[in-house]
């Protein structure tokens, strides 16, 4: 019998994330087998609560990409009324990417250490603030109209980088697959719904200013549902049933930390190449299908507000229907095969990227003879797509420890957008602009110049596939590594690494 006040007695401390700045990603791994003891699970948020916060912030999710794309939904009106070209007009989302890039670290550092409740608030209340002034912007101003959208670029931020990572503290496993699955289903579905929204407030009233309005109202009552409803659960309450992590570790750590993920690495520069391609189709695409019916001699050229929406209201529901298939085929496809075949995650995004290159290409040169072929492929190509959603999330979620996830969503989301849909548009249009002055009749080249412009796209999107391919090779290792960080129990002889610190049980 043991003597009382042995150490078999004593409860195991549960381990935080310290400063691992000595060592190497591997032997991190191997010598820190554990954060945790599995106790009797009681979970530090209640089930019921965690659904309203999913709910929330699908909701918040939903008008932060409506926003998004309202100004594609109405680019031709803009044009119209501040008499700008396609570079120009591209430089509207450019500058709101660039913000949104450029305070996605900030935020990644600060969800990392402090109250993500009050951070997505903070941000949500300037994207409200802002987007609310950019409806005002008279005609010669627009130059005002691009500041707005940037410092709307910096509320959006916040929210987009911090609240997978609460989703992630929320669900572990298949439900969190699921939850997470949810949530991103909301970016295809609200892009779509912001170009109806957009197109169909702006015929209403005869003025695309009514546009930029709908979404501060329905943003005001997401902000106060954030505040009142989402908890803040501990980082890593999933995975430890309640008590969370505990990170000590720098900012320089974390990446360096990230640098050597190499699933990591590899997937962000597929979410990279991907955010191009989605970016200039998403921005240009209603744009590009009302040339083409111009083209054909379908409908006159827009000269005076209001223009033809026709195309951003089937675009639009072509995005909202293909995204809803898209997102729930791969996250059952992932959920089929995940077991049977470690690596599905990424050859699922994989399959995705290089099945919509050949759509592409049919979409651009069958756009100038049959508009609903067009629509057609367009439809396939962005089910395609939208296999990658979840999965991309999901991918981040379970190969980086939990400290360490907004630090990880925030440095892909910088990379994606830098590269990614931050040119994107802005050079499609910029090409499209060099084309069609190089040309004898620069008005005549209205529809041709844009689509050889596009013919970039599925390029970026077979070296996306690529990209998910190398991610392929690394996944189920580092997957593995991230899991035995935080599930295996410490040996009980085992004294804690002085680098290592007791922490206490962090309570709802």
């Amino acid at each position: 019998m043991e003597p009382k006040g042995s150490h078999q007695d004593e409860p195991l401390p549960r381990r935080s994330l310290g400063s691992i700045s000595g060592l190497h990603y591997g032997s991190f791994i191997n010598s820190l087998s554990s954060l945790t003891p599995r106790p009797v699970e009681t979970p530090a948020i209640s089930k019921t609560r965690a659904y309203v916060a999913v709910a929330v912030l699908c909701y918040i999710n939903l008008l932060n990409y409506m926003e998004r794309y309202t100004i594609a939904g109405v680019l031709l009106n803009i044009q119209t009324f501040f008499n700008i070209g396609d570079s120009t007009a591209g430089l509207l989302q450019t500058v709101f990417i660039c913000s949104f890039l450029l305070f996605a670290p900030l935020f990644g550092y600060l969800g990392d250490r402090y109250n993500r409740i009050y951070i997505m608030a903070g941000g949500l209340s300037v994207w409200l603030v802002t987007a609310t002034g950019s409806s005002f912007v008279t005609k010669s101003y627009f130059g005002l109209l691009v500041l707005m959208r940037g410092l709307v670029g910096i509320g959006e931020a916040s929210y987009s980088t911090v609240a997978p990572t609460i989703i992630g503290d929320l669900f572990t496993g298949a439900q969190r697959s699921i939850m997470i699955s949810a949530f991103y289903i909301f970016i295809p579905v609200g892009s779509g719904l912001g170009y109806i929204t957009g197109s169909s407030v702006a015929s209403l009233t005869g003025d695309w200013h009514w546009a930029l309005r709908i979404t501060p109202i329905l943003g005001l009552v997401g902000l106060i549902l954030l505040v009142f409803l989402c908890p803040n659960p501990p980082r890593g309450a999933a995975e430890t049933h309640g008590d969370g992590v505990k990170g000590q570790s720098s900012y320089l750590e974390d990446i360096k930390y990230l640098l050597k993920n190499k699933s990591y690495v590899w997937s962000s520069l597929g979410v990279t190449a991907m955010a191009f391609l989605t970016g200039a189709l998403a921005f240009w695409m209603p744009t590009f299908l009302s040339r083409a019916q111009v083209t054909q001699g379908l409908r006159p050229p827009c000269s005076k507000e209001p223009c033809n929406s026709t195309d951003s209201y089937i675009f639009g529901a072509v995005t909202v229907v293909s995204g809803i298939l898209g997102v729930v085929v791969g996250t059952s496809l992932s959920r089929c095969l995940r077991d049977k075949v470690p690596n599905a995650d990424p050859l699922i995004c994989s399959v995705g990227m290089l099945g919509s290159v050949p759509c592409l290409f049919i979409t651009i040169f069958v756009a100038s003879v049959n508009i609903p072929v067009t629509y057609v492929f367009i439809f396939i190509a962005e089910v395609l797509l939208s296999l990658n959603w979840s999965l991309l999330a999901d991918i981040l979620l379970y190969v980086v420890v939990p400290t360490r996830r907004a630090t990880a969503e925030a440095l892909q989301i910088s990379m994606c957008h830098l590269l990614g849909d931050a040119g994107s548009p802005y050079l499609i249009g910029t090409i499209s602009d060099a084309v069609r002055r190089s040309k004898p009749s620069p008005a005549e080249w209205s529809f041709p110049s844009l689509q050889y412009s596009f013919l970039l796209c599925p390029f970026i999107g077979i070296l996306g596939g690529l990209f998910f391919l190398m991610t392929a090779l690394y996944i189920d290792e580092d997957r593995r590594s991230a899991l035995q960080l935080v599930e295996e129990p410490l040996p009980q002889d085992a004294a804690p690494e002085p680098s290592l610190e007791l922490s206490k049980k962090v309570e709802e």
